[in-house]
C-alpha cells in the first residue's frame, strides 16, 4: 500500500504520539499509515459508507493492526466521545462538510489538542470556521498532485480569539503569504487567468445575472492581485 502525496502530507502533519481519529477514512491508507510508521499509537477510523468501511477492515486486518485501529461506522464525529482522540483528521471533503462536521460533532472536537484538515473547496470559510471558534493555524501547506493544488491545515485551540486582519489572508491562507509558497505563486497565477477569462466572456453576454457574477469576479481578481504582492 503507497499513499498518494497528498494523503501522506496530510498524515505526516499529526503530531508523533497522538491519539487520532481518521473522520471519512474511507480504505483506512492514513490509519493504516500512521501506524506502520509509529505517528500514532491508535486510531479510529471513521466513515458513512458501510462499503468503504468493510474495505477498510479488510485492510487493517491484512496489515496486523487490528489491536490499534479500531473501525467505526459514523456520520462525521456522531460515534466518536469527548477525549477519545487527540488528533482530529479530516481530509478530502468539500469546506462546507468539514464545517458541519466540525460544528455537529464540536463536543469532541474541543477536546481534541489539533484539527488536520485538507478541505477541497471553500478553504477561505474553513479558517474563518477555525478562528471563530478559538482556532489557531499554525501550519499551512500545499501540494501539487495530477495538476491539482491541494491545501493541508493544522490548527490548535487558543485561548484568545484569532482574527486575520485583511480578507486576503483567508482567502489564501495568512502564513503560505508570508512564507511565499512557491506553489502559492504558481497557483495566484493560475487562478488569475481564469478570473480574466471569465471576466471576459461575462462581458460578452452582459445581463442582469452575469453583470452580478462579474462584481464578483472583480473582487476575486482584486484578492489574486493583493495575494500577489507578497511575491514581488
Amino acid at each position: 500500500m503507497q499513499l498518494s502525496q497528498r494523503l501522506k502530507a496530510v498524515a505526516d502533519t499529526v503530531t508523533i504520539g497522538n491519539r487520532v481519529a481518521d473522520v471519512g477514512c474511507d480504505h483506512a491508507y492514513i490509519s493504516i499509515y500512521l501506524i506502520k510508521n509509529k505517528i500514532a499509537p491508535n486510531v479510529i477510523a471513521m466513515d458513512v459508507n458501510k462499503g468503504p468501511l468493510q474495505r477498510a477492515k479488510e485492510n487493517i486486518y491484512n496489515h496486523g493492526f487490528n489491536h490499534c485501529i479500531q473501525t467505526r461506522l459514523s456520520d462525521g464525529l456522531q460515534k466518536l466521545e469527548p477525549g477519545e482522540a487527540d488528533t482530529i483528521l479530516i481530509a478530502g471533503m468539500g469546506g462546507a462538510l468539514v464545517i458541519k462536521i466540525l460544528d455537529e460533532g464540536f463536543e469532541a472536537v474541543e477536546k481534541s489538542t489539533e484539527l488536520i484538515l485538507q478541505p477541497q473547496s471553500e478553504i477561505h470559510l474553513v479558517r474563518k470556521y477555525l478562528h471563530r471558534n478559538g482556532y489557531d493555524i499554525k501550519k499551512e501547506q500545499m501540494i501539487k498532485e495530477d495538476g491539482k493544488y491541494y491545501f493541508i491545515l493544522k490548527a490548535f485551540p487558543v485561548p484568545a480569539k484569532t482574527d486575520y486582519k485583511r480578507e486576503v489572508f483567508y482567502q489564501y491562507g495568512k502564513l503560505l503569504l508570508e512564507q511565499r509558497e512557491p506553489l502559492m505563486m504558481e497557483y495566484l497565477e493560475r487562478e488569475y487567468r481564469i478570473r480574466e477569462d471569465v471576466k471576459t466572456e461575462l462581458l460578452l453576454n452582459p445581463t442582469e445575472k452575469s453583470m452580478e457574477r462579474l462584481g464578483q469576479v472583480k473582487q476575486e481578481i482584486a484578492y489574486i492581485e493583493e495575494a500577489l504582492t507578497y511575491f514581488k
